[in-house]
């Protein structure tokens, strides 16, 4: 488990912080508009600073999304539908006053929904989610300890595939750089991984996962701490909404053109 000085939402239930990230991003997700987008996004970040988290951790956690984000709106400038001043043509590409204001939509919407949920998400220990999901959404627990035991093998792929690498390298199979050596190397990774996934199978069934009630080494509960994580993150989109909605922005998708 995630040491909570370090991280300070490890000590949110992982259940908790997945309903809240449901609850933060639906209501954004009703809207194109910058207001509702930069003021959940203003204000997540100003929650989480005040919670502990370093801007460098934001950083971090979120980069692939702040290179995305960018790229999400650039197809909006360029091809979305035209309206009012159209400032270039050129084939299939029409800027105007419509797709640069989607385009600024688009991307901030994306940042405000996705950098509070990374945030939140990324550092989740997989142990807890599924002692929480068994514990407290009452998911088979046949189920959850299957998909934990996956994703907790999700890291042998890569010492796998370096392995695999380096025999083929020493036997002269051929060069993985290649397509075909590619494509060898990815199906050997793929047996590698069904043969440790059958033994993995076979060993919680002889040890009687899934017969029966069983106990849990951690118990897992919610508490007033992670009511009101799922509350302050509901009513941060809510006043995002809100807002837009109060000064005449809020633009529902898919109308006037929308996303």
């Amino acid at each position: 488990m995630k040491d909570a000085a370090r991280d300070p939402l490890a000590a949110v239930n992982p259940l908790a912080l997945c309903l809240a990230a449901v609850l933060y991003s639906a209501p954004l997700l009703t809207s194109v508009d910058v207001v509702s987008g930069a003021t959940a996004l203003g204000i997540s970040l100003v929650l989480l600073s005040s919670c502990g988290i370093a801007p460098l951790t934001i950083v971090k956690r979120t980069w692939p999304l702040l290179l995305a984000a960018p790229l999400s709106g650039l197809s909006m400038l360029l091809y979305a539908d035209p309206g009012g001043t159209v400032h270039l043509t050129w084939w299939l590409v029409t800027v105007s006053d419509n797709s640069i204001e989607l385009a600024l939509a688009i991307t901030v919407r994306v940042l405000a929904i996705g950098v509070p949920t990374l945030v939140a998400l990324v550092g989740i220990d997989p142990t807890r989610l599924a002692d929480a999901l068994a514990q407290i959404a009452r998911l088979p627990s046949r189920f959850v300890l299957g998909a934990l035991a996956a994703v907790r093998l999700a890291g042998v792929l890569t010492a796998d595939h370096r392995s695999l690498a380096r025999a083929r390298r020493a036997r002269g199979l051929g060069d993985a750089r290649s397509l075909t050596g590619w494509l060898s190397l990815a199906f050997a990774l793929l047996v590698t991984a069904v043969r440790r996934g059958t033994m993995l199978a076979t060993a919680m069934d002889a040890r009687a996962f899934g017969s029966g009630e069983r106990t849990w080494a951690r118990a897992s509960h919610l508490g007033r701490r992670d009511a009101l994580v799922v509350a302050a993150a509901l009513c941060v989109a809510l006043a995002a909404v809100g807002l837009a909605a109060a000064t005449g922005t809020y633009r529902l998708v898919g109308a006037g053109g929308g996303a």
